[in-house]
């Protein structure tokens, strides 16, 4: 590293620096000089702690060198600024040491200019905000019979293994999270990360199955976002989303979940003997900054965790930058998977549009969302014999008998209330208890239910109050992509949520409700029952694509063009998935003061493959984070439990929710089948060269930026993005023949795999050679070769695979458009 000049126009620099006007803001900025995993040596006085990006070995943090190192660089962040600014005319907020060079820092535009023009500054970002984006499931997913017996039964399925959560924090006293007494967690030695310090209690965060609890807020607080109130300084989490992923990735096996008297089955997290290591950098109303993020993952990888969960994701593609793979936080990311560490990403919830991810880079697993086999419906029986389907977890009403029913809007205490929304529910006080006393309450689904403002919780506590058998609430019109999901309530209660069945039940009320010329009504006529919701229903047609999960095609730059490589990567169960709650939380506004809930989304379906990967690391500890990848996607399921080809819910028309074929731009390689990844056979590896490479060779990339974010020349390149050895080959522009190469490692035993391949009838396939035999350990070459038969406008979907003489099957989709030029 040549060591900084501070020349003459440092002069100006430092006379600019009086003149600081203009609003503060949060700058991440990256200042030339490898950061600790990346320094070969050649600082006098500090030698080499780079890792062999092929080795084994993590950095030794607790060695003096590293240490040492990482003390200059801090200490350069700090003379470059104290050498521009005058002191309280900024704040430094982080150094960033570990896994890129450089700080984050709150200080004026003006400033920040004079910042980018200085030597031996690379890079300076304006910090941009992120967002958020179960009992079931390991019964779904095969875990108790076909992968915890093989790690140990599930009190050692992923012992030792410890997974960094950057999220909302965790609620440590509840049960997931419970530490045995009969079979107590013993320390971690290779985990070197702290546990912040209860002020109050004097006691810390952790308690052995939390083995580190840390929160970072400063950009929050610099923004004046944060709110220590409701967001809580410290890593207790203030809104239930940290909770809630870590009890799925990691959560103790066997855990009740009881709700309104009920129980809704067993609790687990996917490998319920790892360690959970919580890195707050989210917040319950803002989501987060990019700086707090990067400080927290920087800290996570410091401290050794093994495998990092974000279900986090920028709020849209990053404007600031030409290049989606190419910012601080997808750099950050792409060291910790240099130092060993597996990083699981949200795909994002803007589905089922096309190129809604926000989730892009090669060298994180980027996950989508399915609906799994289980869905709780309910019913409503109307005095004219009609059936309306529903949803809502409720208890039915009493026997067989019938009830009346009466509408808010019909038993206001006195008009002048409404313009409090009255037919939402939600204060009993503007109702009159007379009227609602043992009958079912009609209330109306308004965009207050969207917002958040109204929750089907408070329906229920309103229903509660006034003496109310049940309540029913009607969806008269839905904005199409609404979510519906049913809440678990201690009142009979259903969510009607087609509009054309809301219609009728609106009608029936009408026709048999009497009014006067007024319209008051004389006499409440109209009858109902509620039926049993408790009771789940488990469906072969499973798993499919959920709705709201984000698709592609991956983009390289924030003009959306198409990436050469597919994301997302795999599909895991991501809707309606029960786990631990924080009763603090208010990220759901049903599930507030409880101990369990219910959500949805590619942040719930994240955790699940982080704690996947947590019983492979453990079974192959010596796998890569590529390996690790591969194995999940290669052994991914194409079929449901019919075994029918997966599906993924679409719109047709306006708002109806229909299920087409799904696509490897809806679900990557297909749903994880954990049993087939601990044994894929074959695997594609890759390491941080091969991800420069590909970076190197992506049309359009400045190869100064890339050595900016990277502190890496670009050496080589891989002839074509398509040829970096993923499974799976994505060729965004095919124009006439095209060959990419792949390179399979064998993890089994020797072995003879026969080669196919098909493709839609746009594309021609072909691979060579047709069969390879591999010893233990070997590594052989197969190449692909594309021809564009017909330019059709659109992508051709195919796969490859490799069919093994000892039984294992190896598959990797195959993505590409052809053009005629």
């Amino acid at each position: 590293m040549r060591s900084m000049v501070f020349n003459g126009s440092f002069i100006m620099l430092l006379l600019l620096g009086f003149f600081i006007s203009g609003k503060a803001e949060i700058y991440i900025v990256t200042v030339e000089g490898e950061p600790v995993i990346s320094y070969k040596g050649g600082v006098i006085g500090f030698e080499a702690t780079a890792v062999d990006s092929d080795s084994d070995n993590k950095i030794d943090v607790t060695s003096e060198i590293v240490i040492s190192y990482a003390h200059h660089l801090e200490k350069r962040h700090d003379m470059l600024l104290d050498m521009l600014f005058d002191q309280g005319t900024y704040k430094k907020l982080y150094s960033y040491r570990h896994l890129i060079n450089g700080f984050a820092v709150h200080m004026s535009p003006e400033q920040a200019e004079i910042l980018e023009r200085a030597p031996g500054v690379k890079s300076v970002y304006r910090d941009w905000k992120v967002r958020k984006l179960t009992t079931h499931t390991p019964q779904f997913l095969g875990l108790p019979t076909g992968v915890w017996p093989t790690g140990g039964g599930f009190d050692r399925a992923g012992e030792d293994i410890v997974i960094g959560f950057v999220d909302s924090g965790i609620y440590p006293h509840h049960p997931s999270f419970a530490s045995h007494k009969i079979d107590p967690y013993g320390p971690v030695a290779k985990y070197r990360g702290k546990c912040e310090i209860n002020p109050e209690t004097k006691k810390d965060y952790c308690n052995g199955k939390i083995i580190g609890a840390q929160h970072f807020a400063e950009a929050a607080k610099m923004a004046g976002a944060f709110n220590a109130e409701i967001d809580f300084d410290s890593p207790i989490d203030g809104d239930g989303h940290g909770s809630h992923t870590a009890a799925i990735a990691a959560g103790n096996n066997g855990i009740p979940v009881r709700m309104h008297g009920y129980e809704f089955g067993r609790a687990s997290g996917m490998a319920p003997r790892a360690r959970i290591a919580v890195y707050k950098a989210l917040y319950r109303l803002f989501g987060g900054f990019v700086a707090d993020v990067v400080a927290a993952i920087d800290q996570a990888v410091h401290d050794g965790v093994d495998i990092l969960n974000l279900s986090v994701g920028p709020n849209s593609p990053p404007a600031t930058t030409k290049t989606t793979f190419l910012n601080p936080f997808d750099a950050t990311l792409m060291s910790a998977v240099k130092a060993g560490v597996f990083v699981v990403q949200a795909a994002g919830n803007g589905g089922p549009f096309p190129k809604t991810l926000l989730s892009y880079s090669p060298w994180i697993a980027s996950v989508a969302a399915a609906v799994d086999d289980r869905r709780y419906k309910n019913h409503l029986t109307l005095g004219d014999g009609k059936n309306l389907a529903g949803i809502c977890l409720s208890p039915a009403t009493h026997g067989n008998r019938t009830f009346t029913l009466v509408a808010a809007n019909d038993v206001l205490l006195d008009s002048s209330v409404a313009k409090y929304s009255p037919s939402d529910c939600q204060r009993p006080e503007l109702l009159n208890k007379n009227l609602v006393e043992g009958k079912i309450l009609l209330c109306g689904y308004s965009f207050n239910f969207v917002t958040g403002t109204a929750s089907i919780k408070k329906v229920s506590q309103t229903a509660k109050a006034l003496g109310a058998v049940g309540f029913v609430l009607a969806v008269e019109n839905a904005s199409p992509g609404t979510k519906f999901d049913p809440v678990p309530v201690s009142t009979p209660g259903i969510l009607i949520t087609d509009v054309t069945k809301s219609a009728k039940l609106i009608d029936y009320y009408n026709i048999s409700t009497p009014r006067d010329w007024t319209g008051r009504v004389k006499s409440f006529k109209a009858v109902g029952s509620i039926g049993d919701g408790l009771r789940p229903i488990l469906y072969t047609s499973a798993p499919q694509v959920a709705l709201f999960s984000s698709r592609g095609p991956n983009i390289k730059d924030y003009s959306f063009q198409d990436a050469d490589i597919l994301k997302p990567d795999i599909l895991a169960p991501g809707s309606l998935i029960w786990a631990a709650w924080t009763p603090n939380g208010t990220d759901e506004p049903n599930y507030v003061g409880e101990g369990f809930a219910m959500v949805s989304g590619t942040s719930m379906a994240a955790p699940h493959i982080a704690g996947i990967a947590a019983l492979l690391k453990q079974k192959h500890p010596s796998w890569s984070p590529a390996a690790i990848k591969s194995a999940l996607m290669t052994t991914a399921s194409n079929v449901d439990r019919a075994d029918r080809p997966l599906q993924a819910q679409q719109f047709t028309g306006s708002d109806t929710v229909s299920l087409v074929p799904a696509t490897p731009f809806d679900c990557g390689s297909g749903h994880v089948s954990p049993r087939a990844a601990l044994d894929p056979g074959l695997i594609f590896d890759a390491g941080y060269e091969d991800y420069l490479g590909f970076l190197c060779t992506t049309p359009g990339i400045d190869p100064n930026e890339i050595k900016n974010h990277t502190n890496s020349p670009c050496n080589y390149t891989l002839g074509h993005p398509s040829n970096l050895n993923t499974p799976s080959i994505t060729i965004s522009h095919l124009v006439g023949t095209q060959t990419v190469t792949r390179t399979v490692t064998n993890v089994a035993g020797e072995e003879t795999y026969v080669i196919k391949a098909r493709m839609a009838p746009a594309i021609a396939i072909e691979t060579n050679p047709p069969a390879m035999t591999l010893r233990p350990g070997a590594s052989r070459q197969f190449s692909v070769t594309l021809t564009v038969r017909s330019v059709t406008g659109a992508y051709s979907f195919g796969e490859i695979w490799l069919k093994g003489s000892r039984g294992h099957k190896v598959r990797i989709p195959v993505v590409a458009m052809g053009y005629d030029r």
